[in-house]
């Protein structure tokens, strides 16, 4: 049974807050119920004590003040984490918010990114300098989290999920030493933490390959979601094939009032979201079969990477009510596209969507084993989304998602994204990370022996 910080004597928590340049946030602070929020607005949640880390010796005194209270332990970046994770009822919640620096090598186009940074930030810092790292679809998420599940994003298809660019990492583990993992520093450390979540310590530095992207190609397409069904049949097998340097989501939603024209608002519709990295002389003749399939909508154009990355962070700002349900797909069959049709016709609010990202290329070609992220042969990571911001929708929102997980999961590959799962039980866990689970456990045992990072998709026997 872990205690409560309310059990712990204010002379301790004094102490504790001595030992750190960053501060702490109780209860009865004014900063408290603000500090407490995190993205999803379904997430109430209320610690015992909130760490806020500047550096790597506040996150060491952190994580040996929860070791040695008996304290449940959760682990805060950029508090994207669908699930809440990020937070803990009564314990201590370590927030990294304070550690962040992007520094960028133009030597070897490297970039070294603090643990709590969110990735617009990192994008503003490598675009000034042609460079881009894979990340994800929203550029408010956290860095740490998205990595640690893996990474899945526009450019995944050309260069590989985040964690196929990481290179290395600081990190504090359960008994408070710092460590730095790498391809051959503390190795079975560096394998795990490359999709295996948080559960093997506190990541405070990252250090990515970066790549050189700087304008690329990019905006949706939209059809009527009447067709959704040919679009699938289509996009199965063109996305395979297209060339690496294509990438495109496929989604079914409403489009919102604001930025589309006002005649596709509040109509639903199958649509697909672009990004073209290569040679933009190419480009017209590798899009022409999309435009031959009589798009209603296409505004595809030059941007620069990050506008991209922030195409959509203003539909979906911090504090909206959030429910997802996920899985992998081998393949976009009749059967499956015929519920996408049933449930993309009745999505439950506007801004509640469905999408598939193709993993192929690149992400493919890492071996099934070489990473903790299972499913390498999987062609799509598909995920449910029920979004609104009136609470009083959280129950339709979850609903849906679920309903749409249970007609599609039969035909799915099995696991999911961690990073796109909620709180679903062990064996759901055990089927996200198959044939790596049982080594990752050998892993945590030896790291993390009493499990003090449990707070996450949990890695245990």
């Amino acid at each position: 049974m872990k205690n409560s910080v309310k059990e712990i004597s204010p002379h301790i928590i004094k102490a504790f807050a001595s030992q750190l340049k960053g501060r702490l946030i109780l209860p009865t602070d004014a900063a408290y119920n603000e500090t407490r929020k995190v993205y999803n607005g379904m997430i109430d949640k209320h610690p015992g004590v909130f760490a806020m880390c500047e550096d790597a010796k506040d996150v060491i005194a952190s994580v040996n003040f929860g070791r040695e209270n008996n304290l449940l332990v959760a682990i805060r970046g950029g508090g994207h984490n669908g699930a809440g994770l990020g937070l803990c009822n009564d314990g201590l919640v370590i927030d990294l918010s304070g550690i962040k620096f992007v520094d960028v090598d133009t030597a070897n186009n490297t970039v070294k990114v603090g643990g709590g940074n969110i990735w617009n930030e990192v994008d503003k810092a490598t675009h000034e300098f042609g460079l881009a790292i894979p990340s994800g679809m929203i550029s408010t998420t956290g860095v740490g989290g998205l990595t640690l599940g893996g990474g899945v994003g526009y450019l995944t298809r050309k260069y590989g999920l985040t964690i196929d660019n990481l290179l290395e990492a600081d990190m504090v583990l359960a008994d408070g030493s710092f460590v730095t993992v790498n391809a051959s520093e503390n190795t079975d450390l560096f394998w795990a933490i490359r999709g295996g979540g948080g559960n093997f310590g506190v990541v405070t530095s990252f250090t990515f390959q970066a790549h050189a992207v700087k304008m690329l190609m990019g905006g949706p397409t939209l059809w009527p979601i009447e067709r959704v069904e040919e679009i699938m049949a289509w996009y199965d097998t063109f996305i395979q094939e297209a060339p690496e340097d294509l990438n495109g989501f496929i989604a079914t939603m409403i489009i919102p009032e604001s930025p589309f024209p006002t005649h596709l608002h509040n109509k639903k519709f199958c649509g697909i979201v672009w990004c073209y990295v290569g040679d933009p002389e190419k480009f017209e003749a590798i899009f022409k079969p999309v435009l031959d399939l009589d798009p209603v909508f296409s505004h595809v154009g030059e941007m620069p990477y990050p506008a991209l990355q922030t195409l959509f962070d203003g539909l979906l700002p911090k504090g909206l009510q959030w429910y997802w349900r996920a899985d992998f797909f081998n393949e976009l069959s009749p059967e499956i596209s015929a519920q996408h049709l049933k449930f993309g016709s009745n999505v439950p609010t506007p801004l509640s969507q469905m999408h598939l990202y193709p993993i192929t290329g690149a992400a493919s070609r890492v071996g099934a084993t070489d990473t903790p992220w299972a499913y390498r042969d999987a062609k799509y990571a598909g995920v449910y989304i029920g979004v609104d911001p009136d609470p009083a929708n959280a129950t339709k929102i979850t609903d849906w998602c679920k309903a749409y997980y249970e007609a599609l999961h039969t035909y799915s590959a099995g696991g999911a994204y961690s990073n796109f799962m909620m709180e679903e039980g062990q064996d759901r866990v055990k089927a996200s990370y198959k044939q790596n689970y049982d080594r990752l456990v050998k892993i945590k045992t030896t790291y993390d022996p009493e499990n003090l990072f449990r707070v996450n998709q949990n890695i245990k026997k």
